[in-house]
């Protein structure tokens, strides 16, 4: 996200923007199993870029919670998420600043996000304004320059995204958020479920590369604001 207004949606290719919730629902569960530990019941959550709201719908269904906010740049895409959350106590606003709700949450998350942000400290900032004091932010990142597949995967994005893509390491992550007042932790997102094999993928070429990414090179980033 970033402070230049809103978009039509993420991907160029309809189909593709589509049917982007349905491939990423294994990895939105592994980030719940990973993180989540705790009765939500009582709590706020905030998503970051939530495209059209796969992923607090997905939450809200497995680990019911107080309330939920889901923002993102992509109008259509939101429009979309309002449609889809039928009685769930969501709501899904295009906003690029989290601070810009003028709530506090308890958790937030994000999935594949920073990547897309050119100022890294100012997200740091507006997510510790947009958290309270020992709240947690976990975000999700396979896209940055440590991972093998990352030269290639730039190419092929730049291709298709609405909005510039970044080239940040998992160090400077770490670091930025440091900076700003978060204790910083991190695992491999190390998904237990079977991934489909797209035959001639431009992602992955070959099926190693696959079974790489999702063991090593996507991890989960745990950024809990310190008291």
């Amino acid at each position: 996200m970033q402070r230049s207004g809103t978009i039509s949606t993420w991907n160029r290719n309809p189909a593709e923007e589509e049917a982007m919730g349905a491939a990423h629902a294994p990895i939105w569960r592994r980030m719940i199993d990973v993180s989540v530990l705790d009765d939500l019941s009582q709590s706020t959550v905030l998503d970051y870029g939530c495209n059209q709201g796969g992923f607090l719908r997905m939450l809200y269904d497995r680990h019911p919670f107080q309330a939920g906010v889901g923002i993102d740049i992509a109008r259509e895409s939101v429009a979309r998420a309002q449609l889809l959350k039928r009685q769930r106590p969501i709501e899904y606003q295009a906003a690029d600043h989290a601070a810009m709700l003028g709530r506090v949450f308890d958790f937030a998350f994000s999935h594949e996000v920073l990547y897309l942000l050119p100022d890294l400290a100012d997200h740091a900032a507006d997510i510790k304004a947009a958290l309270r004091p020992g709240g947690a932010y976990v975000a999700a990142m396979g896209c940055h320059t440590d991972s093998a597949v990352w030269p290639r995967w730039r190419k092929v994005i730049a291709e298709t995204s609405s909005i510039p893509v970044y080239d940040h390491s998992l160090d400077r992550v770490a670091a930025v958020f440091s900076e700003a007042g978060f204790a910083v932790s991190v695992q491999p997102l190390a998904l237990d479920a079977f991934m489909p094999v797209t035959v001639g993928s431009d992602y992955f070429p070959k099926i190693v590369d696959q079974l790489r990414y999702y063991s090593q090179d996507k991890v989960l980033f745990r950024f809990v604001r310190s008291p």
